[in-house]
């Protein structure tokens, strides 16, 4: 994977070999920072770049370091012009994937949250597939469990909570599957290692409510709302293991899994085998929307280049 060429550090952009911290630095060492998954698509007949829910991102990323205590001036429209700035200055004509990071600079030793130094930093790199096999993806069930509420917040994207998440999928990768579902502390499905899960079954689309330790997604927010335009009801509630086992369609999303098909849970086919008519329909649908040829949801989209094409 290319690296940046530029990041936001410190307050401006730099060249991204000066955007380093020290070893000491406390978010390094304990975990203490958070971050966020933006995606920009490439629209080659309209020769733009578009950031995907890019204010709805930075809304989250900004929960997720009051989670963590943090304190900045900063609001989603100065990140999200932020990042227009850095994306220009890349001069990226690819999809990309977008990464704010929210942490605790000092370096010192000594856990808190507290009268610590609070710092962003943006970096943006060329980015395709997150899940390799995203129309037929196999995936097993973790002998590990979800993290809790009480004991890190899941519904925030905290780095140091990814540890579990590290352990999920290398654990599944090791055994020869492509993801890992994940059960929570009451035995419920919540997540995959990164990703928020749906089933289909009997033609409804069934998600785990936000209540159940999974990340609030904005891909899992922008399925439910597309959902409505395929006629397709949606349930949000707990979701038992065996259920998987007998479910006509199961998909995972994520900024960077986008929409990922599953075709085998332990090595028993879902539905059919193959990804289904649903998810096929969803996929598409969804293509059309971050890349802008949906009229109707261009409100989601903030380009990046559209200022340059103007005023040329």
């Amino acid at each position: 994977m290319p690296l940046p060429n530029y990041a936001y550090f410190k307050g401006k952009i730099v060249p991204y070999s000066e955007a380093r911290v020290g070893v000491l630095t406390h978010a390094l060492n304990y975990g203490t920072a958070a971050f966020g998954g933006v995606r920009g698509y490439w629209n080659p007949d309209e020769e733009e770049l578009f950031i995907f829910r890019p204010l709805d991102h930075y809304r989250r990323f900004l929960s997720s370091a009051k989670l963590l205590c943090m304190e900045t001036s900063h609001t989603p429209e100065s990140l999200t012009q932020i990042t227009i700035d850095l994306l220009k200055t890349e001069g990226y004509r690819c999809d990309v994937y977008i990464r704010p990071l929210a942490y605790k600079a000092d370096e010192i030793i000594g856990v808190r949250l507290h009268d610590l130094t609070d710092e962003i930093a943006i970096t943006a790199l060329p980015f395709h597939l997150y899940v390799a096999n995203d129309t037929n993806a196999h995936v097993t069930f973790s002998s590990w469990r979800r993290i809790d509420d009480n004991m890190i917040p899941a519904r925030g994207k905290i780095s140091g909570a990814y540890a579990n998440s590290a352990f999920i999928k290398t654990d599944a990768m090791r055994a020869g599957f492509d993801e890992a579902l994940v059960l929570n502390q009451d035995g419920h499905v919540s997540e995959g290692s990164a990703e928020n899960i749906f089933m289909i079954r009997d033609g409804v689309l069934i998600t785990p409510a936000v209540t159940e330790n999974i990340l609030e997604g904005i891909t899992r927010r922008t399925v439910i709302e597309l959902a409505g335009e395929l006629g397709l009801p949606v349930v949000e509630r707990p979701i038992d293991r065996t259920e998987v086992y007998l479910c006509d369609e199961f998909f995972m999303t994520g900024t960077a899994a986008q929409i990922t098909a599953v075709t085998r849970v332990d090595h028993r086919p879902v539905g059919s085998g193959t990804m289904g008519p649903i998810t096929t329909r969803l996929r598409a649908l969804f293509d059309d929307v971050v890349r802008g040829r949906n009229p109707k949801y261009r409100h989601w989209l903030t380009p990046v280049y559209a200022t340059v094409n103007a005023a040329v």
